[in-house]
């Protein structure tokens, strides 16, 4: 794990916190299936690094964050964390509609004394965000993120969508009911991953 802690430039008080969502996460998992096991000892790399880099390419966003999907808090809770120390007036919100999810993302946001809502709700039934930057990782195909990102997304807002191997295909599929720009920036922590950056969503 050191070589993993180096690569994060944050504070002592940070790199405390972040161990002590990894705590929580090894304490709940078992009971509520917040991340894969065959990644448990991987955690740093796999969820907390792989979050953090979402976190780098919308650091210049200062206003409000929307995670969707958000899970056991990948990358939703690790963004939290760092606008924390490098962001503190920053919004953050995450929507998770398993409620044992929401009772265990709102424990760590106490334990860990940082700002964020937690909304337990279906993403499409949430009233619209008009989030700055909208973050989904593991959550739904490309076609579905846009769709849910053309309901929350403010009009000059940014999308970073975490995406596998199969990107390029979900990005083809979506072509065919949106028009959109998009930069796709090679993940740090897998070589078949990337972080599409997505602006000017449009219905086609």
């Amino acid at each position: 794990m050191s070589e993993s802690l180096g690569r994060l430039n944050v504070s002592r008080e940070t790199m405390e916190r972040l161990k002590h969502y990894e705590s929580l996460l090894l304490k709940w998992n078992p009971k509520i299936n917040l991340v894969s096991k065959a990644t448990l000892n991987d955690i740093w790399e796999r969820h907390i690094l792989d979050s953090a880099q979402v976190f780098q390419l919308g650091a210049e966003t200062t206003t409000n964050w929307l995670d969707i999907g958000s899970g056991g808090g990948f990358p939703g809770m690790v963004l939290a964390i760092l606008s924390k120390e490098h962001s503190p007036d920053r919004q953050i919100a995450l929507v998770e509609s398993d409620q044992r999810k929401c009772a265990f993302l709102r424990t760590v946001a106490r334990e860990t004394d940082c700002k964020v809502q937690v909304y337990a709700e279906r993403i499409e039934k949430l009233p619209p965000q008009n989030a700055n930057v909208l973050t989904a990782r593991a959550l739904a195909d490309l076609t579905k993120l846009l769709e849910f990102a053309d309901l929350h997304l403010a009009p000059k807002g940014t999308c970073l969508f975490q995406k596998g191997a199969s990107w390029e295909k979900e990005l083809q599929a979506a072509q065919d009911s949106w028009r959109f720009e998009y930069e796709a920036i090679k993940s740090e922590t897998s070589d078949e991953a990337v972080i599409l950056r997505i602006n000017g969503i449009e219905h086609v």
